[in-house]
């Protein structure tokens, strides 16, 4: 396959369970190496960077949002989301927690900054995970389907405060969905069938 994504945009992979959507964001995470071909960032080919090149990459310019939420248990909402920089930033701590809360007002968690994940929702989890996606201002942000394991009628409310974040921030977003109705939301629509992405507009 052979695509690129400009800067901003915000493009949907669509396809069938198998076709390979996971493990294209592996790639485009850097989780994974390709067995052929080149995947470059910026103009720059990261195909053969060493395994410290691509966490430090990933680290500073590569935001993931996953179906599971994958929030630490024993951390609050605000915890959770300033996790990353805690991690791998030379920010002093006072800006990452006002970075943190920001994010959590824009995802309308203003009130539950303190509560643990066992203490919310699934869709206030999704949103402490969007939130914490975005906290080291990625330049791109992967998300496999991030409205998976939430009913329909708190995938709409989270989903939309998902898109009015992503667009505020101008974040350049690659959301793998099963979801026809969400992919509507994005500025392009590809599909992944039998290792060829089409476009579906």
């Amino acid at each position: 396959m052979n695509f690129e994504v400009k800067e901003s945009e915000v493009v949907a992979i669509l396809g069938p369970s198998g076709s390979g959507k996971s493990t294209l964001l592996s790639l485009l995470a850097l989780l994974d190496s390709p067995d052929s071909g080149n995947l470059s960032f910026d103009g720059n080919d990261a195909t053969n960077w060493d395994e410290n090149r691509r966490t430090l990459y990933r680290g500073e310019n590569i935001g993931i949002i996953f179906q599971q939420f994958h929030l630490v248990p024993y951390l609050t909402a605000l915890e959770n989301v300033t996790l990353p920089l805690v991690i791998n930033s030379s920010l002093k701590e006072s800006e990452i927690h006002q970075r943190a809360e920001e994010l959590l007002q824009s995802v309308r968690l203003g009130d539950r900054m303190s509560h643990k994940p066992s203490q919310l929702s699934g869709g206030e989890c999704q949103r402490v995970a969007f939130a914490r996606s975005l906290i080291h201002r990625p330049k791109i942000l992967l998300a496999d389907e991030p409205s998976g394991n939430l009913d329909q009628g708190t995938s709409s409310t989270v989903m939309d405060l998902f898109f009015d974040l992503v667009r505020k921030t101008k974040t350049t977003t690659l959301l793998v969905t099963h979801d026809p109705q969400l992919a509507e939301f994005c500025d392009r629509k590809l599909t992944l069938s039998r290792g060829q992405l089409c476009s579906s507009n």
